[in-house]
């Protein structure tokens, strides 16, 4: 089957050169990319959802195949239905299913079924379409449309989507396409739509589940957005992120009955920031220090590296070094993974009831480069390096409520104990900071 586009010159404009046009107005082409499991993606008009729509597509890398997970606005069709072969068509061309894994996922799955008349003629898969062909036109996608079921039903779906991945060991993106409250003032719509992203955002299906019953929330897609929290828990999901929320309002003017919009990202723990947690996990619980597996490219590399561990938001330790001191960065993870949970000079080591709470983070650092003046820093890109003798204090770049070079050199000075008069040399480093 080749599924023909219903919305297009309604949505989204029908000419492929205006819908290119409009697209490359709505997202940013050189923002960083992030490796992410799944998305919550609006689908209205791009007139009213595109700016959050484009905002989540630029910061994503892109993978060869997207799961698309949209709920039924028709009631035509299988209640949990899925295509495993044939195409989709905008605009800008045709996307082909993923055979392979739109066929593993129905082998796998106790509940959806083989259907086409479900996707006939629903947008909510059709609207995110054009976006990922503006930045791969070679995608290809597995579209799944969930109607009405239990949250039993939701969840298990999405334990089905990841065994399935796994089993076929692909790397893809999940979609969960969903608008959040709809026609309610600007005010309730907002109220109610921070408590479901708030829930989102904990990974936490069944809260989510409980606040949309019992505040009676109308996103349409919170079926397929607790497949996504399922399946991504299931693939080692470690947190989400808000990237852009705004109401039908923002773009019309007319606040007084509004539908929001939501774009979220769900991201994934690097195998840097693994080790780093395998680590302080395996010292604390056993007193003992894990070998490191198979190194990734990154991990072969010679730098500085710095630890930080986090417990329910605040800093729970973070050691490193200015400079390599051990063979790669594998390392110098171990190693300074140990001393941020027990040797951080201004906190206990970590007991093993805390390790639950915990979050970590690992910063590569690039090597060092003199500088000779302060206005060469920028305290969200550059790290910084004050020396005085052989005292020296380091701070890493884009911390919460550092905000300019003075305060960035004057913890500099305080952790390294230097006078405020006593002269100085500045160095500055830029990081990679895994999460």
């Amino acid at each position: 089957m080749s599924r023909k586009p219903v919305v297009a010159g309604q949505f989204y404009p029908a000419s492929s050169s205006q819908l290119r046009a409009m697209i490359e107005q709505l997202v940013d082409e050189k923002g960083a990319k992030e490796d992410v499991i799944g998305l919550v993606l609006p689908h209205a008009g791009y007139i009213y959802s595109g700016p959050v729509a484009g905002a989540v597509i630029s910061r994503i890398k892109f993978k060869d195949t997207f799961i698309i997970m949209g709920p039924n606005h028709t009631g035509r069709g299988k209640p949990l239905s899925i295509m495993t072969q044939g195409t989709w068509e905008t605009p800008l061309g045709e996307v082909e299913i993923d055979s392979e894994l739109g066929k593993q996922i129905l082998a796998t799955s106790s509940y959806l079924q083989e259907d086409e008349v479900a996707h006939q003629y629903e947008h909510s898969i059709e609207v995110q379409l054009p976006f990922l062909q503006y930045f791969k036109p070679n995608i290809k996608i597995v579209p799944i449309v969930l109607a009405y079921s239990s949250g039993a039903v939701y969840k298990e779906i999405g334990k089905e989507l990841a065994k399935a991945v796994k089993d076929l060991n692909k790397e893809v993106v999940i979609i969960a396409s969903s608008d959040m409250t709809h026609y309610e003032p600007q005010e309730s719509a907002q109220r109610k739509d921070t408590q479901a992203i708030e829930a989102i955002l904990d990974l936490n299906e069944d809260e989510l589940l409980k606040r949309v019953d019992e505040l009676n929330i109308s996103m349409c897609g919170y079926a397929p957005t607790i497949s996504l929290i399922s399946a991504a828990k299931e693939l080692e999901a470690t947190g989400a992120e808000l990237v852009k929320y705004q109401t039908s309002g923002d773009s019309s003017g007319d606040y007084s009955s509004v539908v929001g919009y939501a774009g979220i990202i769900i991201t994934r723990m690097s195998p840097l920031t693994k080790l780093a947690k395998k680590t302080v996990e395996t010292y604390v619980k056993e007193g003992k220090t894990p070998q490191s597996e198979e190194l990734t490219p990154e991990m072969k590399l010679k730098a500085g590296v710095f630890v930080s561990i986090h417990k329910l938001g605040e800093l729970r330790g973070c050691i490193g070094t200015f400079e390599p001191v051990k063979d790669n960065v594998a390392e110098e993870i171990i190693a300074n993974a140990v001393s941020s949970a027990t040797r951080d000079p201004r906190f206990p080591p970590i007991a093993p009831n805390e390790l639950k709470d915990l979050d970590y983070s690992v910063d590569v650092l690039t090597t060092p480069v003199p500088i000779d003046s302060q206005d060469q820093l920028d305290p969200k890109k550059y790290g910084v390096i004050v020396e005085c003798g052989m005292r020296r204090g380091l701070l890493l770049p884009d911390l919460e409520g550092v905000d300019s070079v003075d305060y960035q050199i004057d913890i500099c000075r305080q952790k390294a104990g230097i006078l405020p008069d006593e002269p100085i040399n500045l160095y500055r480093f830029e990081v990679r900071r895994y999460k």
